[in-house]
């Protein structure tokens, strides 16, 4: 790759897991970084339907109030975002609390602009069991009703913080290719968020994707993981699959390093395990260090130039910051 600032500058980035953005002074920081299309977290990890449908009202507002943003409903609006410099928003919910036990719930959702639907997040749900929970059932018939709809609906469905079962269960079901946004695999380094490589083929043999997170605790045994370690995850993953099944998903969130003060992340976690949504043996306590060179969304271009130094070729590269996402996209929602 000849000119590694360039093809930053002129790819499509997509980020399809950013909880960050929740709190909306940092989004300047995905523009800094040239980001072409982020994916905020709607309500996170519990929530009902009140709650999801006020989040997705303020961020309507966000785009209004300015002209540098747009609400992401087809693949054409990412390439519409990149064309005009904006900041394309494609909103996505963690779990399905949201929806609560009503499926129309999930057409006032797509119609208000919801794009990514996550199916659980760690703990059991209606649907079906979350990745941190003691048993590993399927779906259940309601979450087989849910695929359904999804799909009828055209929205991507996300099976990170999913149980193996469940999410088996789910592509099996689907219509349309299934999406892991943020996981690494486990047999890069093991932790139980991360996930194995029977299911990364699925994901993969389904049309879908499994993006990288930067969260340390699934790259590594170190607190400040390297840039190196991020990518090792992608080199795995498209050597598992192919290079057309990766992507990322990085997951910065409120409570990391130079976001939040340590005691304020530390109670934030405590929280987290007290309510059951982490877990200890998956989930060290807080400081949260992202890779070096890309603590923050500030910073990508430094993925883009170590991605040329570890030997991608430029289709390669793009195909990892953003192409392969936007290919499910325009499958899953047309555009």
């Amino acid at each position: 790759m000849d000119d590694p600032l360039r093809l930053h500058r002129e790819a499509i980035i997509i980020d399809a897991t950013c909880p960050l953005a929740r709190s909306h002074q940092y989004i300047d920081w995905w523009r800094e970084g040239g980001a072409t299309a982020i994916a905020p977290t709607i309500t996170g990890m519990s929530g009902n339907a009140q709650s999801g449908l006020r989040e997705i009202g303020g961020w309507h507002r966000y785009v209004r109030e300015r002209d540098d943003a747009l609400i992401v409903r087809t693949a054409a609006d990412i390439e519409r975002a990149k064309a005009e410099g904006k900041l394309g928003l494609i909103l996505h919910c963690q779990g399905t609390s949201i929806v609560e036990d009503e499926l129309d719930f999930l057409d006032a959702y797509a119609a208000a602009g919801l794009r990514m639907v996550q199916l659980c997040y760690n703990r059991r749900n209606l649907i079906g069991d979350g990745a941190a929970e003691r048993t590993d059932s399927g779906l259940s018939h309601f979450g087989l009703a849910v695929i359904s709809r999804l799909n009828a609906l055209r929205l991507v469905i996300d099976c990170a913080h999913t149980g193996l079962r469940t999410t088996f269960d789910a592509i099996e079901a689907s219509l349309a290719p299934v999406v892991i946004s943020h996981a690494n695999a486990i047999a890069v380094h093991q932790n139980g968020r991360n996930v194995p490589d029977e299911l990364i083929r699925a994901i993969a043999a389904s049309g879908g994707i499994v993006g990288t997170v930067g969260f340390p605790a699934f790259l590594g045994d170190e607190s400040r993981p390297s840039l190196d370690r991020f990518i090792d995850d992608i080199v795995y993953k498209a050597d598992l699959t192919s290079i057309d099944h990766v992507g990322l998903g990085i997951d910065y969130y409120e409570g990391q390093h130079g976001v939040e003060s340590d005691a304020v992340a530390l109670a934030r976690y405590e929280r987290r395990i007290r309510e059951g949504h982490w877990r200890r043996e998956e989930y060290p306590p807080p400081p949260y260090y992202y890779p070096a060179g890309i603590e923050t969304p500030r910073t990508l271009e430094r993925l883009t130039a170590r991605l040329a130094e570890r030997g991608f070729d430029e289709p390669e590269t793009r195909k990892v910051l953003g192409l392969n996402w936007l290919r499910v996209f325009r499958s899953v929602w047309g555009g």
